[in-house]
């Protein structure tokens, strides 16, 4: 299934903040993760995730730190700061309302009909 990039865009700041919530991380651990929790359906590229992950430090909602891989390796981790623990409660309760919204609604609404290839 494909996401359409508005949502996916909308998701990434609160996404990441939960992410980092669990706990620090660098990168590409970051990446794996969207996967395992989109069940594969949400596949985000570097070039996605490191301007979001510098929008979220200039912020100040993230820390970033130099550290090295098992393997010797350079890596920059990321962690949740105060101010962005307080943004993601924010953001949680903005979600909440949204997705509440759209329960009802589609709740409320007979269901459409499958989209039929070349319909969009």
């Amino acid at each position: 299934m494909r996401i359409d990039k508005d949502l996916v865009a909308a998701s990434a700041t609160p996404l990441v903040l939960g992410i980092l919530a669990e706990g620090d991380l660098y990168g590409y651990a970051i990446l794996k993760r969207v996967g395992e929790l989109s069940g594969g359906s949400m596949q985000w590229t570097d070039g996605m995730l490191y301007p979001l992950l510098h929008r979220l430090e200039r912020f100040g909602y993230v820390n970033a730190t130099w550290g090295t891989s098992d393997a010797g390796r350079r890596r920059k981790h990321y962690a949740i700061t105060q101010t962005g623990r307080e943004a993601l409660a924010e953001r949680q309760q903005q979600w909440t309302v949204v997705a509440d919204a759209l329960r009802q609604v589609w709740h409320a609404s007979p269901t459409p009909p499958a989209v039929t290839e070349g319909w969009a």
